[in-house]
């Protein structure tokens, strides 16, 4: 069951493994979109767009239905838009975490420095 747990998770994660894929799935957050207004609101290539939406498709990320010319689109499941909320404060966590050594870094080097040049003076 576990291996089947993790190559679960492992399928998903590859589906959401570009970037393109991932903003079509915050597009689809609040509901259905047609195919076309996917397309226009995130500047995509007709065919560049089908390609992503048939990995997610694929993947069981995403559901379609089609009415008359028109494909729509949906979450499979909208929980996922939660994953995406917690890989996002997970982000914004380790690039906090980044900007305070990048700032004691910096601390210590102007230090550094003046201690450098106060030993030069001398």
């Amino acid at each position: 069951m576990q291996q089947a747990l993790r190559q679960f998770k492992a399928d998903l994660f590859q589906g959401l493994a570009h970037p393109t894929r991932i903003a079509i799935v915050e597009s689809l957050r609040n509901g259905e979109v047609s195919a076309g207004t996917l397309i226009e609101k995130l500047g995509l290539e007709q065919a560049n767009a089908s390609q992503h939406l048939a990995v997610l498709k694929a993947k069981q990320v995403v559901t379609s239905r089609k009415s008359g010319n028109q494909v729509y689109y949906s979450l499979r499941d909208p929980v996922l838009t939660q994953v995406l909320d917690l890989l996002r404060q997970y982000f914004f966590s380790h690039l906090s975490e980044t900007v305070n050594m990048l700032e004691q870094i910096e601390r210590e080097e102007t230090a550094a420095r003046k201690t450098s040049r106060a030993g030069a003076r001398k």
